[in-house]
C-alpha cells in the first residue's frame, strides 16, 4: 500500500496545472502546487498504479461512476488543467498497447454500427429531452454572440450550414446522420429543398417521421431507417452530414467520403460538420468507448484531407468552431444538472454520474484545445466556382 500511494503521490504531482488537494485511502492528504486549492481529489479505495497508467481515462472513470472517487470543485477544470499539463499521466496514451488499441477501434462493420448507434441514441428520447434544447439538437451550436440562448443557437447553427452550401430552392439535399430532424425540417421549410434524411436510430427514425407528418412536410422530407452506405435514392444537389463521422470507424472514414462523393450530382455541394483532432493522437479514448460512443474514433484534421483529396472532393472552405461546442456542453451540463435526480431515479446512480463525468470532461476537451470540431465544405468537380468570392454570403441575418 505505501509503495502504491507513493507511485501514485510522484504521478499526481505533475498530473494538472492548477492547485489541488488529494486525500488518499489511508486518510492522509496531500496538496500539489502553490497557491489556493482549486479541486480536492478524494480516493475512496486504494488504486493500482499500474491500472491507473494503463488506461487512466477508464479506471478513474469506473472509479467516479461507482463513488470510489469524489471530486469537490469543478470536473472541467480538473480534465481542462491535466489536458493542458505537458506529460501528466492522465492524458498520455503513449501506454496504450496495439492490443489495445486494435481492440477499440475494432472492424466496424454494418451491424457493428447498427449496434454502436442503438447502444447511444437509444436510450430513449425522453432521456435527451430532460437536457438538450426544444430543438433536439446533439451537436454543437452556433453562437452569434456571448448571450445567444442555446435554442437560438442551435438554429444558427442549421442555417449557418445550409447558407454556406448557397442552396437554391427546389434542390436536393441529403442529410447522413439525420438526429431528431431539425436540420432537415428547416431545410425544407425555409430553404425550399427537397430532404431525404438517414439514420441507424430507432428512436431518430420514428420521431422525424411522426414530426414530418406533424408539420405536413411528407412530401418534402423522407427519412430511411438504413445504413448511409445503403441508400438507393440517387444524386443530390447538397449533402450535409453533422456530428456523424465521428462514428464511422477509421477504417470506414475513406468510403464514408467517397459516399458522400458518389452521391452528389456533378457540381454538388456538402457541408461536413464533426469533431476533429489538431493533433496527432490515438482519436479514441477508452471510457468513451466502453460507455458512450462504442465505435467511436475522431480522426484529425490531416486524416479528413486526406480522405476527402482521395475522393476527389475539393475543398472550398474549412471552419474550427472549438468554442462553440465548449459553451454547448457547458449548457448541456447545467441542464442535466438540472434534472440529474430524475436521471438518477430512472437510471441508477452509476448511469446518472457517468453522464455528468462525460459532458464536464468533453467541454474540458474543447476548452484545453484537446479536440476540435471542424466544417469542411466540399464540392464535386468545379461548383465553387458558382460560389461568391468572398465568405460573406456564409453570414445572412435570419
Amino acid at each position: 500500500m505505501v509503495f502504491e500511494k507513493t507511485v501514485l503521490n510522484k504521478a499526481l504531482s505533475s498530473a494538472f496545472d492548477i492547485p489541488i488537494e488529494v486525500t488518499y485511502w489511508n486518510g492522509k492528504t496531500e496538496k500539489y502546487g502553490d497557491g489556493t486549492t482549486q479541486a480536492h481529489i478524494t480516493f475512496n479505495k486504494k488504486f493500482s498504479f499500474s491500472d491507473l497508467s494503463a488506461t487512466p481515462t477508464l479506471v478513474l472513470a469506473e472509479a467516479y461512476m461507482n463513488e470510489e472517487i469524489e471530486i469537490d470543485g469543478s470536473i472541467q477544470e480538473l480534465i481542462a488543467s491535466a489536458y493542458r499539463k505537458s506529460g501528466s499521466f492522465l492524458t498520455d496514451q503513449s501506454g496504450f498497447s496495439k492490443a489495445i488499441m486494435k481492440r477499440l477501434l475494432g472492424n466496424h462493420d454494418q451491424k457493428e454500427s447498427r449496434e454502436d448507434i442503438h447502444s447511444h441514441y437509444d436510450i430513449g428520447n425522453d432521456f435527451y429531452k430532460k437536457w438538450l434544447d426544444p430543438t433536439m439538437t446533439y451537436s454543437c451550436a452556433y453562437f452569434e454572440h456571448e448571450e445567444m440562448p442555446l435554442e437560438d443557437a442551435q438554429i444558427a447553427k442549421v442555417h449557418h450550414i445550409l447558407d454556406k452550401l448557397n442552396s437554391k430552392p427546389g434542390g436536393r439535399l441529403l442529410d447522413i446522420g439525420c438526429g431528431w430532424g431539425t436540420l432537415i425540417f428547416k431545410a425544407a421549410q425555409e430553404y425550399g429543398l427537397e430532404c431525404v434524411g438517414v439514420t441507424l436510430s430507432d428512436e431518430q427514425y420514428y420521431y422525424v417521421r411522426k414530426k414530418a407528418e406533424d408539420l405536413g412536410l411528407q412530401d418534402k422530407v423522407k427519412v430511411f431507417l438504413i445504413d448511409y452506405r445503403d441508400l438507393k435514392e440517387g444524386e443530390f444537389d447538397y449533402i450535409t452530414s453533422v456530428g456523424m463521422f465521428e462514428h464511422v470507424g477509421k477504417e470506414n472514414l475513406e468510403m464514408y467520403f467517397q459516399k458522400v462523393y458518389d452521391y452528389l450530382k456533378p457540381n454538388g455541394r456538402a457541408l461536413i460538420h464533426g469533431i476533429t483532432g489538431q493533433h496527432r493522437g490515438a482519436g479514441v479514448d477508452p471510457f468513451i468507448e466502453k460507455y458512450i460512443f462504442p465505435g467511436g474514433y475522431i480522426p484529425n484534421v490531416a486524416e479528413n484531407i486526406d480522405h476527402i483529396m482521395t475522393a476527389k472532393l475539393q475543398l472550398d472552405d474549412l471552419e474550427p468552431l472549438r468554442r462553440h461546442y465548449q459553451k454547448t456542453l457547458e449548457i448541456w451540463n447545467e441542464n442535466y444538472i438540472k434534472v440529474f435526480d430524475e436521471v438518477e431515479t430512472e437510471m441508477g446512480r452509476p448511469f446518472a454520474r457517468m453522464w455528468t463525468l462525460y459532458l464536464q470532461a468533453c467541454a474540458a476537451s474543447f476548452e484545453a484545445g484537446n479536440i476540435d470540431v471542424i466544417q469542411y465544405l466540399v464540392t464535386k468537380g468545379s461548383s465553387g466556382q458558382s460560389l461568391p468570392l468572398s465568405r460573406e454570403y456564409m453570414f445572412k441575418k435570419h
